[in-house]
């Protein structure tokens, strides 16, 4: 690819992007600035090849696409000291912020600018993400350009934008839900005699290959389930034990009060 891309903010998740589309091969480093103020936070992305600054404007005249990964407190400060330097014809504009929508970066930069909304989770820092993403005038090749991008940190998913929030529940805020399953396993591996070590490498690389089940066959969880379940085996006896003591409700119920959190803080 020959777009230049700025990512203002050089945090984790800036951070992560920038280093996940250089080890992908996606681009090359010196064709990546991440701006940050603090300047030397970024030595290990230098060190790569990747250009850093702690110039905004800079950065814009620069890059073709521009990822937005600060904080959302800092949003309106931020478009509004850039909006002389946004150049619609040229930029991209891509937020990576949480709880900002696609109309409040518009209306400090303009209503008719392209913008991408992007909500990654946690494991883009391993290219592993799951990536909802939503748009407002863009065109077909900034279309799969942006698809092709967070394709090379994980998984791409293309939703309204009033799913967002039911996005980040999902695909955010599960990754520790997903966690918090693990480290119950781990635990009842103890307890039935594994040391912590070996049932922490057992349980996540269990979840790990039924994940992957499921993504590269296509195919649903019952289906998965009942090739393990035989009659009076003892697979349907732990399974029918954790649906008595209500876990597949406590979960669905978990995620609902995570959504209402969102939604009516």
């Amino acid at each position: 690819m020959n777009k230049k891309i700025a990512i203002i903010g050089g945090g984790n998740l800036g951070s992560s992007i920038a280093e996940g589309l250089v080890n992908s091969g996606f681009t090359l480093p010196e064709h990546i600035l991440v701006t940050r103020r603090n300047i030397t936070a970024l030595k290990r992305l230098e060190e790569k090849g990747i250009l850093v600054s702690n110039d905004n404007a800079e950065a814009l005249r620069f890059a073709d696409l521009i990822i937005l990964a600060i904080k959302p407190f800092q949003v309106k400060d931020v478009l509004s000291a850039m909006k002389t330097v946004l150049n619609a014809q040229k930029h991209l504009l891509c937020s990576v912020v949480t709880g900002v929508s696609i109309q409040d970066i518009q209306s400090i930069v303009g209503t008719g600018f392209p913008v991408v909304r992007a909500m990654p989770n946690t494991a883009i820092a391993i290219q592993e993400s799951m990536t909802c993403i939503c748009t407002s005038n863009i065109d077909q090749d900034q279309n799969s350009y942006v698809d092709d991008l967070f394709q090379q940190l994980g998984r791409v998913a293309f939703i309204d934008e009033k799913l967002m929030d039911a996005a980040t529940v999902l695909g955010a805020c599960g990754t520790a839900y997903a966690m918090r399953y693990i480290r119950a396993n781990i635990q009842g591996g103890v307890e039935i005699g594994f040391d912590a070590s070996t049932a922490s490498l057992i349980a996540a690389q269990t979840v790990k290959g039924a994940a992957e089940l499921l993504l590269q066959k296509g195919t649903h969880p019952e289906y998965e389930i009942d090739k393990v379940t035989t009659p009076k085996g003892c697979t349907i006896a732990g399974l029918n034990e954790m649906e008595h003591q209500g876990f597949s409700s406590s979960l669905i119920k978990g995620i609902a009060a995570s959504y209402d959190k969102i939604i009516k803080p």
